[in-house]
């Protein structure tokens, strides 16, 4: 990148070291045991990346929260004290395989062994998908993960429910091993500090009205946003490797809604990973993910040995 394409640029560029640098004596807050937990399948991860990635990650959004509830107790006196709570929502997005539950997992505790904002949520919206039935009936089944296959009106109502300061929001719960939203099930989510949204569309808009009227999308109830960016073909070689830990893994349970590939050969599992790789997932991050990319506030660059290269910051 040249220098004058670097001026022009809306992101501030640091490389690993520069980034671990603004860690700036945050205490480390996890441990081992910890992070083992919160990781995801395949995604290798350790304590350093943690240090190096994570802690100045968290400094920066305490410094936020903080001055965004500075702007709350302002604001509250200005009404005269008829205001409620609002979290501060935190959007993560990125494509398929790359890391985000992960992420958002790691974040999410971090975060809330700040003092100032001890109750951090997490919602991937993956719950907000339409029911199988509903995708089978509409001809959506091979899009999901889609736009189009998400109930946006029940999302968009779930966060402007959050952001009035409602208490007890419900959110819709799905199961990867059905692979479908569990009916009658929820997640109650009452006044959280930070409420971290998770989700592979969840920076996408779309074109603006000609009447002018407003239109909500779901980024826009986020006050800070974050990509996870890695390249194509590491992010097929992910998929891929996850893939066969889950056809030795969840899809040997008969329950499973993808059992029917446990019993695949490697050549097999190979082929039909990348048939499903190439049809739908690689098609919905070049045409609806990677395009919201420049959208977020935050991007975080990640190589093929899973660990993030460098880090993209939004100029204010």
């Amino acid at each position: 990148m040249d220098q004058q394409t670097t001026e022009l640029s809306p992101y501030r560029t640091f490389s690993r070291s520069e980034w671990a640098a603004k860690r700036a004596g945050t205490p480390l807050t996890l441990n081992a045991e910890e992070l083992e937990e919160l990781r995801g399948l395949n995604v290798r991860i350790n304590l350093e990346e943690v240090v190096a990635i994570y802690l100045p990650l968290s400094r920066l959004l305490n410094l936020y929260v903080a001055a965004r509830q500075e702007l709350f107790a302002a604001t509250y006196k200005f009404l005269g004290g008829n205001d409620h709570k609002v979290p501060y929502i935190i959007g993560m997005a990125g494509s398929v395989a790359v890391g985000k539950s992960t992420t958002a997992r790691i974040l999410q505790r971090l975060l809330a062994r700040w003092p100032n904002h001890p109750k951090v949520d997490l919602v991937p919206t993956d719950g907000f998908l339409l029911p199988n039935a509903v995708l089978e009936r509409e001809g959506l089944m091979n899009r999901k993960g889609f736009p189009e296959s998400y109930d946006l009106p029940t999302l968009l109502r779930f966060l402007s429910d959050i952001k009035a300061g409602r208490r007890n929001v419900e959110a819709p719960v799905y199961s990867h091993l059905s692979y479908d939203v569990l009916e009658g099930e929820r997640i109650v989510i009452d006044q959280p500090d930070i409420l971290i949204v998770e989700g592979l569309n969840v920076l996408q808009t779309g074109r603006p009205p000609r009447d002018g009227k407003a239109i909500p999308y779901v980024s826009d109830y986020f006050d800070f946003s974050v990509y996870l960016d890695a390249d194509e073909e590491v992010l097929r070689t992910w998929y891929i490797d996850r893939f066969f830990s889950l056809r030795e893994g969840a899809f040997q349970n008969p329950k499973s809604y993808f059992h029917r590939y446990s019993t695949l050969s490697d050549s097999e599992t190979r082929q039909t990973a990348n048939r499903i790789w190439e049809t739908i997932n690689l098609v919905n991050l070049r045409e609806n993910v990677h395009p919201t990319r420049q959208r977020a506030d935050l991007i975080l660059r990640k190589g093929a040995d899973h660990l993030i290269n460098a880090v993209d910051l939004r100029k204010i």
